[in-house]
């Protein structure tokens, strides 16, 4: 691979999208502190406008932070929102004008160009659930009962005059934290406020529970076997094996041996799939002759394929569904039975190796205490490389 595609990479977009995430955050509380170390520009921004955008490029930075976890998964909306919010995290440093937010200006210019190049790769649809729709729904609309009604109300609360007012009184009382520097005063204002209480936490519970729930499931499929998945939206460049059999081990081993070589696995064997993810080795119980796991394991990225399992049949459906997602792949496949090397190969490998041919002539030659010399023969015979 390219060193230039080894940099500017998709892991590369989402590392930076990150740390100018986390960045944004740290420059933004140091200037809603006041902590700060002036720059050139110091006297041509005002204290007030600097430590107003200090409050907004920690929200910035907030939004970064789902940003980079949705380019992780290779959401689209995670291309456009950081694509928005990159420029504006640069427009922020600029208007922060400290030696601190300099980093921030040069960091969220650097990742423009690596985000726009890999636009492609980022092409999942994210369409939320009916369940996900009605929480965000009851969520907004408990806390604009909230903010609203508390500015109707006014009059009859202590320190409620503006809309700010009104939506911190809301989420204060929503989070049940209750400072008590904003209390109802009347009869009316009491019983609108438990009423808000009841909506806001009631909302911000089946908020918190559809955003666990997938998670807690995920854990407990894992722990009961059901179901073992990585995420391989990250990988690039890697190593796709497919299927598990004898061979799984020692091609893994010899993986591992590899510096800098990613590799995943894809196999219906749920047992030897617990086993990888337990290694912390990608791994995503499905068929891997099928379609939609191959995209999952972004085969269209992938620099090889590895097919090696005990079933050359199902072998042959998984090289086939393989290189029709991607023509230039190198595939490498192990045939169980000889007569199946041709087959393999008339599937789609690019070259096919019989394991038994091998084996039986590394065994004669030991048996005859032969050091090796016709070593390049027996591999010739053993392979089959798709010559024609």
């Amino acid at each position: 691979m390219e060193r230039t595609r080894e940099w500017v990479s998709v892991r590369a977009s989402v590392i930076l999208t990150f740390a100018v995430a986390l960045l944004s955050i740290v420059v933004g509380l140091l200037h809603i502190s006041g902590f700060s170390v002036q720059g050139p520009l110091s006297p041509y921004i005002p204290e007030l406008i600097r430590r107003t955008v200090g409050f907004t490029g920690t929200i910035t930075g907030f939004a970064m932070l789902g940003s980079g976890f949705a380019l992780r998964r290779g959401y689209r909306v995670g291309w456009r929102s950081a694509a928005v919010l990159l420029p504006l995290t640069a427009i922020q440093g600029l208007l922060q004008v400290s030696v601190f937010s300099l980093p921030l200006v040069v960091l969220s210019l650097v990742s423009v160009p690596a985000l726009v190049i890999n636009r492609g790769r980022f092409d999942r649809p994210f369409t939320p659930s009916p369940t996900q729709l009605a929480a965000a729904a009851a969520l907004a609309a408990a806390i604009s009962y909230g903010t609203l009604g508390s500015y109707a109300l006014r009059d009859e609360f202590g320190s409620v005059d503006t809309l700010v007012d009104a939506f911190y009184f809301t989420v204060v009382t929503a989070s049940t934290v209750g400072y008590g520097d904003v209390t109802p005063d009347t009869q009316i204002a009491k019983l609108f406020v438990l009423s808000a209480l009841v909506m806001n936490v009631a909302a911000f519970a089946v908020a918190l529970g559809v955003l666990l729930t997938p998670a807690i499931e995920a854990q407990l499929s894992k722990a009961l076997g059901k179901m073992t998945e990585k995420q391989f939206d990250l990988l690039d460049g890697h190593v796709l094996v497919l299927g598990t059999g004898d061979l799984t081990e020692p091609i893994l081993e010899e993986l591992a041996k590899r510096d800098g070589v990613e590799h995943a696995v894809v196999t219906t064997d749920e047992t030897a799939a617990r086993r990888l993810d337990e290694r912390s080795i990608p791994v995503l119980t499905a068929d891997p002759s099928d379609v939609e796991p191959l995209h999952r394991a972004h085969i269209e990225d992938a620099r090889a394929v590895v097919v090696a399992t005990d079933d050359d049949a199902r072998d042959a459906l998984a090289i086939l569904t393989a290189r029709q997602l991607n023509p230039d792949v190198r595939i490498v496949a192990a045939a169980t039975q000889r007569e199946n090397i041709d087959k393999l190969r008339r599937a789609g490998a690019d070259q096919v190796i019989s394991p038994a041919t091998l084996g039986g002539h590394i065994l004669i030659d030991c048996a005859f205490g032969e050091n090796g010399e016709s070593m390049a023969g027996l591999v010739d015979d053993a392979f089959d490389s798709g010559a024609e």
